[in-house]
């Protein structure tokens, strides 16, 4: 029912003609970008442009009501140049999808008739699953945002939504934003007390840059979170295989059961692919989260290190907020390891202490 402008601007959409199923869209309008959280980070949207490149409604709502309104859904499509159909039966387009899978689709805009056999080809030409949309939807020079006297996570952005961003300024920390092929060493030197690798579209093994960084990162047991897309790619650089799920999980009310207490959180999804289960068996990773309907991974924590991912999105946006406290035990994975250095630390200044003491006596004996 409301959403709207989060989903379409989620980065997580790029390349994708979306459908919506709820028969009316647009009846509160877009509201301005201009409104922002008290970290400057826009509060409406997901991104700074529509994601999608496509929109499919049943209808479109011709009055659009709410303080926040400066223009309609239709006007914010026609001024960013997107594509979109009403009048579509998208419940009936929907169960077709789920009988036959996701598909290849094309919208032609047209004043004259449109010709069917070329956008047919189209369809069968194009291929979703060989394209890398990385360098579209990530940033290009690194970016900050909360205070900078505090402690930063580096975020590995492969397509991530302001919420993320949000949430973990929320914690209490500094965010350094890099793009989706920035190497671990780079992300080492700006001494980063956790990871976070963010959601993205496509194909989670055309990211091998992004691959080859997410599996020293666990080599060397940095803090890190993984969402959505970057839950694939950790299962990957760990080892395991994804695969192409037949319609994939989008929506806002999916239920996923916590495999440690047995608890049932409804969350929100937006994902094409899957990390393999027997696959995941040949890691240190095990399963966390399960997907209630159809029993595959929705989440994965390693077995001795502070790293954790989720499918799901746990800052929703649009959606219910019952799996913020992900980012919580991102934290309290952060500070337990801060914890772990500075005992170590601390262990190896005494024994230091020790040895010199003992130089000391060793040295007046011999006097």
């Amino acid at each position: 029912m409301v959403g709207y402008t989060e989903a379409l601007t989620d980065p997580s959409y790029y390349g994708q003609i979306l459908c919506m199923t709820y028969p009316l869209i647009g009846n509160y309008g877009v509201p301005s970008m201009e409104i922002r959280d008290q970290h400057g980070i826009p509060k409406y949207f997901e991104s700074d442009k529509i994601q999608v490149k496509g929109l499919l409604i049943y209808e479109l709502s011709s009055v659009a009501s709410h303080w926040s309104c400066i223009r309609t859904l239709d006007e914010w499509l026609h001024q960013e140049k997107i594509p979109g159909i009403y009048g579509i039966d998208t419940r009936d387009l929907t169960k077709k999808i789920r009988i036959g899978g996701v598909m290849m689709g094309a919208i032609s805009v047209s004043e004259t008739s449109i010709d069917e056999m070329k956008m047919s080809k189209m369809t069968k030409i194009e291929r979703y699953d060989r394209q890398n949309f990385l360098p579209k939807v990530s940033i290009t020079d690194p970016q900050e945002y909360g205070d900078i006297n505090r402690e930063c996570v580096v975020l590995l952005d492969t397509g991530v939504k302001y919420s993320i961003i949000r949430n973990i300024v929320n914690l209490g920390y500094r965010v350094i934003c890099v793009r989706w092929d920035t190497s671990y060493e780079k992300i080492i030197s700006y001494k980063p007390k956790g990871v976070v690798i963010s959601n993205g579209p496509g194909d989670p093994k055309a990211c091998k840059a992004t691959i080859k960084t997410a599996s020293k990162l666990i080599r060397a047991s940095v803090p890190t979170l993984g969402i959505c897309l970057g839950n694939q790619i950790l299962a990957l650089a760990a080892g395991a295989d994804t695969y192409k799920l037949k319609f994939g999980h989008r929506g806002q009310n999916k239920p996923c059961i916590n495999k440690q207490n047995n608890q049932a959180y409804i969350t929100t999804q937006n994902h094409g692919y899957g990390i393999d289960p027997s696959s995941l068996d040949k890691t240190d990773f095990k399963v966390w989260f399960s997907n209630a309907d159809d029993e595959t991974i929705e989440g994965i924590q390693h077995r001795t290190k502070p790293i954790i991912a989720v499918q799901f999105h746990p800052e929703a946006s649009p959606g219910p907020y019952d799996c913020i406290f992900v980012f919580n035990r991102f934290k309290e994975l952060i500070e337990k390891n801060n914890a772990s250095i500075k005992l170590k630390r601390s262990n190896a200044t005494s024994i230091s202490h020790i040895k010199t003491k003992k130089e000391e006596n060793c040295q007046r004996t011999k006097q």
